[in-house]
């Protein structure tokens, strides 16, 4: 007679031993510390022109997956004007036009601006630990455009990033804190 006790028993251990094998890891990943932010320091300079337009801003963050979790800040005149920010709008504009209407501001003067992103995604929800990317867009109709990413390690310890000048953007410093 067969043992089907034993049977049974070694088969639903490897079942969950598959299981366990396949669940992705973001599964046990820790969500960022309640009280972690990221504090954005950015500047506008003044450029001296006589066809001088304030420019068109984007910020925003991806996952590792190069997935748009959070715009942060969007700043443009009128809406037809939100596809000149081509990065953006190619990766998340085009797609969310709620998300546009929530998060779009008047452009800008230079000037020295400072805002915080609570480490939540679009839906509010906190993310996980992990790496993520600073997207950085400027725009300016009649004059130049930058695009800048920088790469971010958002963990239990606090960090500190620097991205150096460009011709539309002064320097951005970028402060990860957790206390």
């Amino acid at each position: 007679m067969l043992n089907t006790d034993r049977f049974l028993r070694r088969n639903s251990l490897s079942k969950l031993t598959l299981i366990a094998a396949l669940m992705p890891l973001s599964l046990f990943a820790a969500p960022l510390p309640d009280r972690a932010k990221v504090d954005f320091e950015f500047e506008l300079p003044k450029i001296d022109t006589s066809m001088y337009a304030r420019p068109y801003v984007a910020v925003w963050i991806e996952d590792d997956k190069r997935k748009p979790v959070k715009t942060i800040q969007l700043w443009v005149g009128k809406d037809e004007w939100l596809k000149d920010l081509r990065s953006w709008w190619r990766k998340v504009g085009r797609y969310d036009r709620e998300l546009v209407d929530a998060v779009t501001s008047a452009t800008r003067p230079a000037g020295q601006y400072r805002f915080i992103w609570d480490g939540t995604n679009d839906e509010g929800l906190r993310l996980e630990q992990g790496t993520y990317t600073l997207h950085v867009e400027v725009v300016r109709e009649h004059g130049g455009r930058n695009y800048l990413r920088q790469k971010m390690q958002l963990a239990d310890s606090e960090v500190r990033y620097q991205i150096k000048p460009t011709q539309e953007t002064g320097m951005i410093t970028v402060n990860y804190q957790v206390k």
